[in-house]
Order: structure tokens, then C-alpha cells, then sequence
């Protein structure tokens, strides 16, 4: 198999139009009709079903189109990282959402400097739910990743922090005096609709705009422990005793070879401890 029928495969059933993918790709549409057959015949089985009413994928195809793009998606991160690794100066990439390290960062860069094979390191700091997606494609070399939210498909993981979680309220919220609450004591407020999920207030896509959502009384928001560091004065933060807890995990590709990676994951799991929370 070859990843330009991949390639033409991925185009058609995403289109489910043989002419619309025959434009995507800029050929034909003949030689690409044949080229799906050719597949299918080597495969052994169906991976579209054509009627006179359009183009539906089968079981099968359904499977094949989340593989072929990974594997597609495979080989462009293997191109970026061999670049990345060929380059003068080699540098290593680490994404993290705005406090996603819950605080380590600031202990982990010292630690690793000291290693014979540490490189440059450049943090990119990304959007909510972005940092799996730029591991994945190669856009980065690790990433600071969260257990209950992330997809760790594909990854060797190491976990760094386990953190209870508070009530991000603002100050003159009904609830802000209590010492401790339970998460049914927030039914009925707004909380934030993060990227790809659902919820009852505006969606919030960085920590920035979450903050001054809170301050307003827009929303109400769960969240771990570590972000008491970044509360605003007209926040509060309350513990939240029954709000399972959430995991800071670094993560890196599979079966990766880099010394400089290695280094890395070698300075996390030594300065890894719980992050002692400041007062709200």
C-alpha cells in the first residue's frame, strides 16, 4: 500500500464524491475511480458502497479512513521530526496549554540543562485540547497532557502530578465563603464549554478568557488544583471534595530513539512532586 492511495482513499471519503476528490487531488476522475478498485481488489474487501443516489463508506471503510489517516499523519510527523533532528542546531519542542505543567516547568528546565544531551528547548504555549494533535503530527517532540481529556493513543507516557480540584468562583459569589463544596452544590450554574464538549456557558478557549469569564460571573469553573496560583483578587477558589482528581502526564511518541527526549523525561520524573497550593 502506498501513501498516495492512502492519500486518494482519505480525499474520497471525506468528499464521499468522485468528482469533488478527483479536484481535490488534482487528477481525474477515472484513474482515480480505478485506483479505489485496484485497493479494494488487493484488500479483499469493500470500502465504498456507489449506488445511483452517491457514495456511502462501508464498515470497513469507516475503519480504513481513521487508519490511513493516522498513517498519513504518521509520515508527515516523521518528515517534521527528521527536519527538526537534522537541523545545525537542534532544538526540542514541548507544548503546554497556559499552565498544563501545573507549575513543573520552572524546576524541570534547570534539571535538564545539566544533561550531557539536552538541546535548545522552545515551550509552545497552545490552545486547550491543541497539545495531543501537535504531538501527534509532529509540530512538537513532547507535551504536557492530561489523563481524563486527552487522547494518549500512540504515546509513552509518564506521570507527573495528581491534583484535587477547586471551584473557580468570583468573589461575590453565594458559594465563595464556603470552606469545601460538593459538585452538586454547583447544579444549575454556567460552566465553560471547552473546545469539543458541551456545556451551559459561553465557550472559553484559553485560560485568559476563562479567568475574566469567572471575575464576571459568567461562569463557574472546576479546575485543578494548581490554578489557585493564577486566581485573579475578585476570584476565589473552593475545594471541591468529590471532583474526581486530574493528571499532568508528559508525553512523547512511541519507540522514539532521541537522546534529547530521553534527557527530557529524565529531568521530569526527578524533580516530579505534588505542587504545594498558594492561598486563595
Amino acid at each position: 500500500m502506498e501513501t498516495r492511495e492512502l492519500a486518494y482513499f482519505v480525499a474520497v471519503a471525506e468528499e464521499l464524491n468522485f468528482g469533488r476528490a478527483a479536484r481535490r487531488l488534482g487528477m481525474a476522475q477515472p484513474p482515480l475511480s480505478r485506483a479505489i478498485q485496484q485497493v479494494e481488489r488487493r484488500m479483499g474487501v469493500q470500502l465504498l458502497e456507489r449506488t445511483s443516489r452517491g457514495v456511502t463508506l462501508t464498515a470497513a471503510g469507516e475503519v480504513f479512513l481513521v487508519e490511513s489517516r493516522k498513517a498519513l499523519d504518521a509520515v508527515e510527523a516523521a518528515v517534521r521530526r527528521a527536519q527538526r533532528a537534522g537541523q545545525a542546531e537542534p532544538r526540542l519542542l514541548v507544548a503546554m496549554k497556559p499552565d498544563g505543567d501545573a507549575g513543573l516547568l520552572e524546576r524541570i528546565l534547570p534539571r535538564y540543562r545539566q544533561d550531557p544531551d539536552a538541546v535548545e528547548i522552545e515551550v509552545v504555549v497552545c490552545g486547550i485540547g491543541e497539545q495531543a494533535p501537535m504531538l501527534r503530527d509532529g509540530r512538537v517532540d513532547l507535551a504536557f497532557l492530561h489523563a481524563r481529556h486527552d487522547d494518549l493513543s500512540g504515546f509513552d507516557t509518564e506521570l507527573l502530578l495528581e491534583q484535587d480540584q477547586v471551584a473557580m468562583l468570583p468573589r461575590g459569589h453565594r458559594l465563595a465563603g464556603r470552606a469545601a463544596l460538593v459538585l452538586a452544590d454547583l447544579d444549575g450554574e454556567p460552566f465553560p464549554r471547552w473546545p469539543g464538549s458541551d456545556g451551559s456557558g459561553p465557550e472559553v478557549r484559553d485560560a485568559g478568557q476563562l479567568l475574566q469569564l469567572v471575575a464576571l460571573g459568567q461562569v463557574v469553573a472546576v479546575v485543578p488544583e494548581s490554578a489557585r496560583r493564577h486566581a485573579r483578587p475578585d476570584t476565589v477558589c473552593v475545594p471541591v471534595l468529590d471532583a474526581p482528581q486530574t493528571s499532568v502526564l508528559l508525553a512523547w511518541p512511541d519507540r522514539t530513539r532521541s537522546r534529547a527526549v530521553a534527557a527530557f523525561v529524565r529531568a521530569c520524573t526527578d524533580v516530579r512532586s505534588p505542587v504545594a497550593p498558594s492561598p486563595t
